[in-house]
């Protein structure tokens, strides 16, 4: 319904004024202006930054994933080398289950199947070295747990307790780690030199 009172060529909501001026968004005083020399020097400090921190982050990928490499080409055999360690074991028995005065008084045959086996293990042994694989034998050394694991303990007053006396098992190393610990026998200590024999200590 048209308003009676209003004239002709008066605006429908006189209420309304004139577009509101924009004026252009607030700049802080320390960011520059865009498209200034300031702006585009920051852009570029912080392209540059970026690229650094990239660059970083793939060279410690490369660091990291040679080093995966390099485990795996040195312990991926590990599980196999383990198996074979029983081959190994038993080659060594059976050589300690002949006496050495059996084995020379041997006849030529029994003499050739004992150097055979002696054979059989050295190149065994020797196949496993070339994979990264160690035999050790840690007789007469200080008991070292990281390496090796105690069976029991003999007394004996003429060496350090704690030296091993008997390798009941070998060991075997892989690259830097265990592989299998030695079995030994550990020396628990006997009297000291000069005790009386009731073992008293002397005042």
């Amino acid at each position: 319904m048209t308003d009676p009172n209003r004239q002709s060529g008066e605006p429908a909501n006189p209420a309304q004024g004139p577009e509101p001026v924009v004026s252009k968004p607030y700049i802080m005083p320390d960011d520059p202006e865009v498209g200034t020399v300031e702006s585009l020097a920051r852009e570029v400090a912080e392209t540059r930054d970026k690229m650094l921190r990239t660059l970083a982050e793939m060279e410690n990928l490369r660091k990291r994933t040679s080093r995966e490499v390099a485990d795996a080409r040195a312990y991926g055999i590990t599980g196999f080398a383990r198996d074979i360690l029983d081959i190994a074991d038993n080659l060594q028995r059976a050589l300690d289950a002949v006496p050495a005065e059996a084995k020379a008084s041997a006849d030529p045959g029994i003499k050739a199947f004992i150097e055979g086996v002696e054979l059989t293990e050295r190149s065994l042994l020797n196949t496993l070295e070339k994979n990264g694989v160690k035999k050790f034998d840690p007789m007469g050394e200080k008991f070292d747990p990281n390496f090796q694991q105690a069976m029991y303990e003999v007394p004996d007053a003429s060496v350090p307790a704690g030296t091993v006396l008997q390798v009941v098992q070998a060991g075997y190393t892989i690259g830097e780690r265990v592989l299998r610990p030695a079995l030994v026998a550990v020396s628990k200590g006997g009297a000291k030199v000069g005790a009386p024999a009731n073992g008293n200590e002397p005042n």
